[in-house]
């Protein structure tokens, strides 16, 4: 019996401050809070994401139905589903009204664009983050600078430079060649988005282990042959999320095609526009909404194909 109250005695006290849980560790009195803190957190930043998405979701919505209707159907209420689809608008949108046209041109410039733009800021970025050089600080500086000039600031100088260049060619070229040239258009949105490209690349090739290098040059690898083969394929995520970006800015651009295609060739943006005042002046809203599916479609594809990259984990498990 004497054993028995000895070990009852032994034991030590209940803790007051926090309580066992399963494996015997204590638990904090303000865990439990700080779960509900962060649960009803997630659950608001549920709501916002729901709302924020109702606002994008329900006017595309809205547009694609629209676009299907014939022009006596606007005249009802806007909610109604169309009567049929009414697959017309499209055609006269593409080709009646010249949509198909600037789409086109769109594409090439923002093809070419995407070439010039990569082919400069790929090299470049990697050159500043992996090797020391002099004037490599002054360059950064220049790059990180040319970060908050807006392109749209200065599209009046660079008309007027391109004005003055083809003063000097007339002599050979009567029409000209830096104004209304689709490659000068693709060019410029090439040149102008390099900082932002070069920045966005330069933070992701610096990021990458010095054993990659290693285990290149242990193989027998030049310094092109690791920069095209091994740190090109790494930095896939950083490449996508640069061209998405590009995509987006070339593709709904219309202060710089407006400037600087003067004549019949016009971007999709500037295209659009023309269609919103032929539609309203002959009330065919229908041909209008069909001109904004067909921009809206390019975007939407070319995110499909970079999204997947966009969330992929760069060098896990690159290094054996």
């Amino acid at each position: 019996m004497s054993e028995v109250q000895e070990l009852t005695q032994a034991q030590p006290e209940p803790l007051t401050s926090a309580s066992p849980n399963a494996s015997g560790t204590p638990e904090p009195k303000n865990k439990r809070t700080a779960e509900d803190k962060w649960t009803i957190g997630r659950i608001l930043s549920h709501i916002v994401l729901f709302i924020v998405s109702l606002t994008i979701i329900v006017p595309s919505i809205w547009v694609l139905i629209a676009s299907f209707k014939e022009q006596s159907e606007f005249y009802g209420s806007p909610w109604t589903w169309p009567e049929g689809f009414f697959f017309q608008n499209y055609v006269d949108a593409f080709i009646d009204s010249g949509i198909g046209q600037s789409f086109l041109t769109s594409v090439i410039v923002t093809a070419t664009a995407m070439i010039i733009s990569m082919s400069v800021a790929l090299p470049c970025s990697y050159a500043l983050a992996r090797y020391d050089f002099p004037g490599k600080k002054i360059l950064q500086l220049a790059v990180q600078g040319l970060l908050f000039v807006n392109v749209n600031y200065i599209v009046v100088p660079i008309f007027l430079l391109l004005i003055g260049a083809d003063r000097y060619v007339r002599a050979i070229l009567p029409d000209g060649f830096f104004i209304d040239n689709i490659f000068i258009l693709s060019l410029v949105y090439g040149a102008t988005s390099l900082p932002f490209t070069i920045y966005l690349l330069q933070d992701f090739f610096a990021a990458i282990p010095k054993e990659y290098e290693e285990a290149a040059m242990i193989d027998g690898a030049g310094l092109g042959r690791t920069m095209v083969q091994i740190f090109f394929p790494l930095a896939k995520p950083a490449i996508s999320m640069a061209m998405l970006f590009n995509f987006l800015s070339y593709w709904n651009d219309y202060v710089i095609s407006m400037t600087l295609l003067t004549g019949d060739r016009e971007t999709v943006q500037v295209g659009m526009l023309n269609l919103m005042s032929t539609a309203h002046s002959a009330t065919n809203y229908g041909r209008l909404y069909a001109g904004m599916v067909i921009v809206a479609i390019p975007v939407i594809i070319f995110y499909i194909v970079v999204q997947k990259k966009l969330l992929q984990v760069s060098t896990g498990g690159g290094i054996k």
